[in-house]
């Protein structure tokens, strides 16, 4: 057969090289049109004193100001990264402990138990408001009727700042414990058993081969869940809201576990400050970049260490 001709072999080859852009492109489309350019947007109306029914009258950096001398603000900034850690590290570290566990223990069914662990996770979370606020309650709670059997006061944990944001946080880990689990879980069965067994020969224990084996080898994971839990965990928003039922935009009489989420609520679409609200979107942003940033660097630079 007659070799192909430069033109043929000429497009072939520009078929190739454009065909992997071809492929990412719808992705970006539909990321640029409901992602980038709402974000776009959103500083551009924190520029604003926007009033939906009013006009729009631009006050250059006001709000953001403004925002650095609210001190509601700041009591909503406390509140969120509280209750972050109050959800984030026990989550992460119980998941992890769990995960290694699991992955040296055969139980009979463990497919089941594996299924029954996402139960909470693809349970609505309007339920689990309602089944641990019942849980929390001053007067008919479960966990009070408790503390009553060993002599101790009912609690008022909707009130108070630490009840109420410990009973948001226990709500987030039951939520995304056993999802956190399964991904660890499923990264350690990846692991050769060799390599266990191998440290069983050498003396190493259980603690040991978590430390040096299970743990290197899942920091990509961890990383991972680290910096999601960090996004999903400052814009929490259900949780508060379904919590201060009586006032759920402020979380309670005092504010105790307004997030910053629903302080923007509360601004932009309770009191229609759409420049406020915009404002104080634009600072949760920069926020979550700089604490997820701060997690990845320091993951990282642990990783380089331990290599």
């Amino acid at each position: 057969m007659p070799p192909p001709s430069i033109t043929t072999t000429g497009r072939h080859g520009l078929a190739d090289r454009l065909a992997p852009y071809a492929y990412i492109t719808p992705f970006f489309a539909i990321f640029a049109v409901f992602g980038l350019l709402p974000l776009l947007f959103t500083f551009y109306v924190a520029l604003f004193d926007w009033n939906p029914i009013g006009e729009h009258v631009y006050v250059g950096f006001g709000n953001f100001a403004h925002l650095f001398d609210d001190g509601r603000f700041w009591n909503a900034v406390r509140n969120t990264i509280s209750i972050w850690v109050l959800s984030t590290v026990p989550q992460l570290l119980g998941a992890l402990l769990l995960a290694h566990l699991l992955n040296h223990v055969r139980l009979r069914f463990a497919v089941f138990f594996r299924m029954t662990m996402l139960v909470p996770y693809i349970t609505s979370v309007a339920a689990t408001a309602i089944v641990f606020s019942q849980m929390f309650d001053r007067d008919y709670g479960l966990l009070n009727w408790l503390l009553g059997l060993v002599g101790a006061g009912p609690i008022n944990f909707t009130q108070s700042v630490w009840g109420s944001q410990t009973m948001i946080a226990v709500m987030v880990i039951w939520r995304w414990f056993g999802y956190t689990t399964l991904l660890y879980l499923a990264s350690l069965q990846a692991i050769p058993r060799a390599i266990y067994e191998a440290a069983s020969v050498d003396g190493a224990g259980g603690w040991r081969q978590f430390l040096h084996i299970s743990v290197p080898a899942l920091r990509p994971v961890i990383v991972f869940t680290i910096v999601t839990s960090t996004i999903g965990g400052l814009q929490i928003f259900t949780e508060p809201l379904l919590v201060g039922r009586a006032t759920p935009l402020t979380c309670g009489p005092v504010r105790q576990c307004q997030t910053l989420t629903l302080f923007l609520f509360e601004q932009a679409f309770g009191q229609f400050k759409f420049g406020y609200g915009a404002a104080i979107g634009v600072a949760l942003f920069l926020l979550i970049i700089a604490l997820a940033g701060l997690n990845y660097l320091l993951s990282t630079r642990i990783r380089a260490e331990k290599s």
